[in-house]
């Protein structure tokens, strides 16, 4: 699998990590490694704390990175970094975007491309599937799910199929619901050069693994994890996460909340972080060109005070 890996935006994230060889690195999102293995070939004398909820990552990452005596692996979410690494780090990386092998692997139930099980789970030790949530959840929450985390126009139309076509049986693959979507949709929507499954499978993939939950329960602990002038670098993916990144990150360098017309701070609130680039960095269009799946990405990176 290694080589279908392609880490987005590797070099910006590795400059902007700022890495001290002798520093304390954490990546959250191990996924295939790929940032890992550059942060950890920077280090001498530092450590490298690789975390991925995903049992597979974890393991293939220990058979991998045999040759590194300084890098750990830890399975749990990023979230819960501060439970999982008793010591402040000098940077933190989260790429959050699904990884290639997890959708790649159709048993893993993340692709609209191939069949599969309804699944997409990250940690496949968890219960809650995809297809819990296509068969069991009423039609109101299945539309909130499809238009608030997709961002899907024809969530209500998708909604009613799925209902519609689960009173007739069981929706057990990942082709199932394609083909359900699809005869939601009009003609227009279908022939757009999007896939028309693509914002309902996000939204799905959202609800099952508490994504969004996720990464504000990470965001707010943040500056917490970090040492002074430790740099936290967060690749995302779609608007919902990169707004979530962009509104912390603001709220941290700017946290007083005393009203305009006051002219001296009374909250109390001080800064904890401060943004080192005021815009997000983008791909390259030789970069998108490799590896298309990084056309939507953006980075984000702030500094603790």
């Amino acid at each position: 699998m290694a080589e279908l890996h392609y880490p987005v935006m590797l070099s910006e994230c590795i400059e902007m990590l700022n890495i001290k060889p002798c520093g304390t690195y954490i990546d959250g999102t191990f996924g295939r490694g790929g940032h890992s293995r550059e942060i950890a070939k920077r280090l001498s004398g530092g450590k490298l704390i690789c975390i991925d909820r995903d049992i597979s990552a974890i393991e293939y990452g220990k058979k991998t990175f045999s040759e590194f005596s300084n890098v750990e692996f830890i399975k749990g979410d990023f979230c819960d970094i501060p439970k999982l690494v008793c010591e402040k780090a000098d940077g933190i990386l989260l790429d959050l975007g699904v990884s290639s092998p997890q959708l790649d692997e159709a048993e893993r139930g993340f692709s609209y491309m191939s069949d599969g099980p309804l699944d997409m789970r990250m940690d496949r030790e968890q219960s809650l599937t995809a297809k819990d949530i296509v068969n069991g959840r009423s039609f109101e929450e299945l539309r909130r799910i499809l238009s608030d985390y997709g961002e899907e126009r024809y969530a209500s139309k998708i909604a009613s199929a799925i209902v519609r076509e689960r009173d007739k049986g069981e929706i057990a693959t990942t082709s199932q619901l394609v083909d359900i979507i699809k005869s939601a949709m009009p003609a227009a929507a279908l022939r757009e050069k999007q896939h028309p499954a693509k914002r309902s499978f996000q939204g799905l993939r959202i609800a099952v693994n508490d994504e969004l939950g996720e990464i504000e329960r990470f965001l707010d602990a943040l500056p917490d994890m970090l040492k002074p002038l430790g740099r936290a670098v967060i690749i995302t993916f779609h608007s919902l996460e990169d707004r979530l990144v962009k509104h912390s990150f603001r709220t941290a360098e700017k946290p007083c909340t005393c009203p305009p017309s006051i002219p001296v701070c009374v909250c109390g609130k001080v800064p904890t972080m401060r943004v080192v680039s005021s815009k997000p960095i983008l791909p390259t269009e030789d970069e998108v060109e490799k590896n298309p799946r990084s056309r939507s990405a953006k980075v984000r990176v702030a500094e603790r005070i």
